[in-house]
């Protein structure tokens, strides 16, 4: 049986009577989620069916009107047809969002971004290394008043090599742009509708969505959550992988690179012009100075090459930028109207 939901009663004039209408609300606003939780997914056949499971149970049991978006970044295994399985089962609750190929996390997350509906937005990773069991603790701690919960990582259960590079790039992302996050790797994490629209404004060709979100924030928070042992397949990122997605992060919130070669280019002006006086003296004395002089000039051209490569990093995110293309194509939304 459908119901029609009827409210807020509205007079109208009918001669010398007054008359009450009903004025009836749209579907949509009836149907809408309060919490939307993002999963980004690229070839995870082998997790998908426990993390369905766990996910739905821990959302079905914290009470709250919510919707899975799921988004298929270009999947080559068969993560697509496990998802439309999951549409069908539950369609009141689970939407698609199927990608003509893959864009990359941060990409997935910001299309995911853009169908969400709800008005708090829960982001977690399909490898469940961060529990579902946990997005209840980041509600918890939304639910204070907050506007942006990030999280951290309690107990990783990485390699050392990869905790301790992943604590020193939080360290000098701190640094260089000034932006407060403990653990920037940490996806679990829940963004007010506010946030996310401005997220959503933003048009940047890399984007880092929990970074983005901490900047916007006016009453941020974080808190620790378990951290679990990946259950199958391997981490999509690599060595030089997260060099690049560090160097773009670094290029895209502060100018502090091209600042310290400022400096530098200053402070070499100063060391060479004394090193040429030296030589101008010398060439009367000692002709061995021919080979320091151009072992120096050498090492000045290196340092003038990476500059050279440091500005066309900006100059290229600029030009980007300007070409206005979109940042990801959408091949198929699955959604219950």
């Amino acid at each position: 049986m459908v119901m029609q939901v009827f409210t807020n009663y509205r007079p109208v004039q009918n001669g010398a009577k007054m008359r009450f209408a009903l004025r009836r609300l749209p579907r949509s606003i009836m149907n809408k989620p309060y919490i939307s939780v993002v999963i980004p997914i690229y070839n995870e056949e082998c997790v998908l069916p426990e993390m369905y499971k766990r996910v739905t149970s821990v959302m079905d049991a914290y009470g709250k009107p919510y919707e899975l978006v799921l988004v298929n970044d270009g999947s080559s295994d068969s993560s697509i047809k496990f998802l439309e399985n999951c549409f069908k089962d539950r369609p009141d609750i689970v939407h698609i969002v199927d990608l003509n190929g893959n864009h990359g996390q941060y990409m997935a997350i910001a299309a995911g971004f853009q169908e969400a509906k709800g008005e708090v937005i829960v982001n977690l990773d399909a490898d469940m290394q961060n529990p579902p069991e946990e997005i209840p603790v980041v509600l918890k701690k939304f639910e204070e008043g907050h506007d942006y919960v990030g999280s951290y990582r309690k107990d990783r259960q990485d390699s050392w090599f990869r905790t301790w590079t992943s604590k020193l790039n939080n360290r000098i992302r701190h640094w260089a742009t000034g932006i407060d996050m403990t653990d920037q790797g940490c996806m679990l994490r829940a963004y007010s509708r506010k946030i996310v629209d401005a997220i959503n404004a933003s048009h940047e060709r890399s984007i880092f969505i929990s970074v983005l979100g901490r900047k916007f924030a006016g009453n941020p928070a974080e808190v620790g959550v378990e951290h679990h042992e990946r259950a199958e397949g391997e981490s999509k990122y690599g060595i030089a992988k997260l060099m690049r997605i560090n160097f773009d992060l670094f290029t895209g919130f502060s100018l502090l690179p091209l600042q310290l070669f400022t400096f530098l280019g200053l402070f070499l002006v100063g060391i060479t012009s004394i090193l040429l006086l030296v030589g101008i003296v010398n060439l009367f004395f000692d002709e061995t100075f021919t080979l320091l002089a151009y072992s120096f000039i050498a090492w000045l051209l290196s340092f003038a090459i990476f500059g050279i490569g440091l500005l066309g990093e900006y100059l290229g995110r600029a030009y980007h930028t300007v070409q206005g293309r979109p940042r990801f194509l959408i091949k198929k939304i699955y959604r219950k109207e």
